[in-house]
C-alpha cells in the first residue's frame, strides 16, 4: 500500500500522508519515502511551493509508528538512534530547511512527531478541528525529533514546557493563539486555502523567496549578524531595480543585512 501520495498543479505540490488506518503515523518506510519526495520537488524548478497533509478528516498525524519504534528499541540504543531518532531528527531538519515554501495544512490531530512537522514547517494552516499535544513524556521519553529545541523558539520557554511536560492537548485556536500555527481556518476549505498561500508566494522570484526562507531560518539560530546572507545580490533582479546608481546601491545593501 503506497503510504505517501503526490500531486503537482499548477507548480503547487501536495504530499498527503496515508495511513488513515494509522491515523497517518510515522512509520519507516513513511519517513523515508516523505524524504526521498521532498529532495525531487525540491530538484524540480517546475516546483514553486509545497504543501503537506494527512489523509482523512481525523489526523495530520498521530505521530511516530510506536510499534516499530519499540523494536528497535528491543534492539539496542544504537539501533533506536540510528533507525529512528536520528531518521525523525533528519526528517524535520529537511522541512525546517526546505528551500521552497512548505505549508503543513493540519487537518486533524498533530500529535508527537506530527506536532514536530508543523513546528519544523516554515508556514503552517490548520482546519478548526485540529489539535496539537506532545505527549512523548507518557511514554518515558523528550520529544526526540528536534521539538525541545523548536518549540520554545516559536511559542516560549514556559509555554513550550508546559505542553512538554503535560502532554495535554491544544485547539487549533489556541495554537494559532501563541505562535505554533498562522492561521485557523475551515476544516472544508483547508486545502484551498493552504493553495491561495502557495499560489501568493510562487508569484514572487524562486531566488528571491529562498533567500528568504534561508535567512529567517539561519537567523533563529544565530547572532542577527550571523543571519545575514553570505553573499547578498546573488539574484541579479535584486539589484536591477530601482534604475538610479545611488538607489540600486541602496537595494543592494537592504539586501545584505536580509531586509
Amino acid at each position: 500500500m503506497t503510504t505517501l501520495l503526490g500531486e503537482v498543479k499548477d507548480g503547487i505540490a501536495v504530499l498527503t500522508l496515508h495511513r488513515p488506518d494509522k491515523l497517518n503515523a510515522l512509520d519507516y518506510a513513511l519517513v523515508d519515502a516523505l524524504e526521498a519526495a521532498l529532495d525531487e520537488l525540491e530538484a524540480d524548478p517546475g516546483v514553486r511551493a509545497v504543501i503537506l497533509t494527512g489523509s482523512g478528516d481525523r489526523a495530520f498525524s498521530a505521530g511516530a509508528d510506536i510499534a516499530e519504534f519499540a523494536g528497535s528499541v528491543e534492539a539496542g540504543v544504537e539501533r533506536a538512534l540510528r533507525d529512528f531518532v536520528r531518521r525523525g531528527q533528519r526528517l524535520t531538519r529537511h522541512i525546517e530547511g526546505y528551500t521552497k515554501p512548505l505549508i503543513a495544512a493540519v487537518n486533524g490531530i498533530a500529535f508527537g512527531a506530527g506536532c514536530e512537522i508543523s513546528e519544523a514547517a516554515p508556514l503552517a494552516l490548520a482546519s478548526d478541528r485540529a489539535r496539537f499535544a506532545k505527549p512523548e513524556i507518557r511514554l518515558g521519553f523528550p520529544p526526540p525529533f528536534g521539538g525541545t529545541q523548536r518549540l520554545p523558539r516559536l511559542i516560549g520557554r514556559k509555554r513550550a514546557l508546559q505542553m512538554i511536560l503535560t502532554a495535554e492537548p491544544i485547539d487549533a485556536k489556541q495554537a494559532v493563539d501563541i505562535g505554533l500555527i498562522n492561521r485557523v481556518v475551515e476544516h472544508t476549505a483547508l486545502l484551498s486555502e493552504a493553495r491561495l498561500l502557495a499560489d501568493r508566494i510562487a508569484r514572487h522570484s524562486p531566488a528571491a523567496v529562498a533567500a528568504c526562507l534561508r535567512s529567517v531560518t539561519r537567523g533563529l539560530n544565530v547572532s542577527i549578524d550571523g543571519g545575514w546572507p553570505s553573499r547578498p545580490c546573488s539574484s541579479p533582479r535584486w539589484c536591477r531595480r530601482p534604475t538610479s546608481a545611488r538607489a540600486s546601491k541602496l537595494s543592494c545593501l537592504g539586501a545584505s543585512e536580509g531586509v
